[in-house]
């Protein structure tokens, strides 16, 4: 299963960076159709830009669960392990309950685009709704793997 979660989230992150290399296009060319005439003004990127942006805050998000750097507030001073161990678990089920949110509302987010297409680039929604169920889902994952390293710690 680690394999598993391993080579998802190496795949989560070549996806991050590759919308982050792909939105630099559409918003060059927003930038350069705004401030010169050599291009004319294409509306579709800007669309298209807060689709990439979308996709990739939430891959960051699924990335940020994984690394330990998302949703983590560092306040308290070094406690030892088990008692981080046991801060962390308290800390990640407030978390699982906003994966559990997004995994439910986002269903029905993209049930209620299941038949809609964006306005300019007449794009499928439930593309860009899916990335919320999905983030959810990966949360719970990654959260899973997690919960297991942290009561290893409590019970050793």
């Amino acid at each position: 299963m680690r394999r598993f979660i391993e080579l998802y989230h190496r795949l989560l992150t070549w996806l991050m960076v590759g919308t982050v290399a792909i939105l630099i296009v559409p918003v060059t060319l927003q930038i350069i159709s705004r401030y010169t005439e050599l291009i004319p003004s294409w509306i579709w990127t800007e669309e298209l830009s807060r689709f990439l942006f979308i996709w990739m805050v939430m891959l960051g998000a699924m990335i940020g669960i994984r690394e330990h750097s998302h949703f983590e507030v560092d306040v308290w001073p070094d406690l030892g392990p088990k008692s981080t161990a046991l801060l962390r678990i308290v800390s990640q089920v407030c978390v699982l309950a906003f994966a559990l949110v997004f995994v439910w509302w986002g269903i029905e987010f993209v049930r209620f685009g299941w038949d809609q297409l964006s306005e300019l680039a007449e794009l499928p929604m439930p593309w860009i709704f899916i990335a919320w169920p999905l983030a959810g889902f990966t949360w719970i994952l990654f959260l899973g793997e997690s919960f297991v390293d942290n009561f290893r710690i409590l019970r050793s």
